[in-house]
């Protein structure tokens, strides 16, 4: 079905949409590493963000009944690439256990600032529905 996606436990979004379906597509929203009350977890520690927002696009596939494996591409925003380099023995082990082996087009852009205060990483990815 079209439209937007949001796991069930998250407050809604004002403005946008966390997911939302076209078709067979699923487009999952640059997702920060803030947990359920929208607070930022891990600050100031590139790792357990990462580990955060990765989750965070994983509750939205689980909310739309998409698996990981239809992921086909996933943009990471960082604030500082240095920090994704110091932590990317981290990243690596916070992947495989959220996504598995299952490696999509990737993209990692730098960026001056993402729009959450405190946020280090932001994730967004697409995948395709069948």
């Amino acid at each position: 079905m079209d439209g937007p996606v949001q796991p069930a436990s998250w407050p809604r979004p004002r403005g946008y949409s966390n997911g939302y379906r076209l078709d067979n597509v699923l487009f999952v929203s640059g997702q920060v590493a803030w947990d359920e009350t929208e607070r930022i977890v891990g600050e100031g520690d590139f790792a357990a963000q990462f580990r955060q927002a990765l989750s965070n696009v994983c509750a939205v596939l689980d909310a739309a009944g998409v698996g990981r494996d239809r992921v086909g591409r996933v943009t990471v925003y960082v604030t500082d690439k240095d920090a994704y380099i110091a932590a990317v023995r981290e990243v690596g082990v916070a992947w495989r256990e959220l996504f598995g082996r299952h490696y999509p087009a990737m993209s990692l852009v730098q960026v001056a600032a993402l729009l959450e205060p405190g946020a280090m990483v932001e994730i967004e990815a697409t995948a395709v529905v069948v």
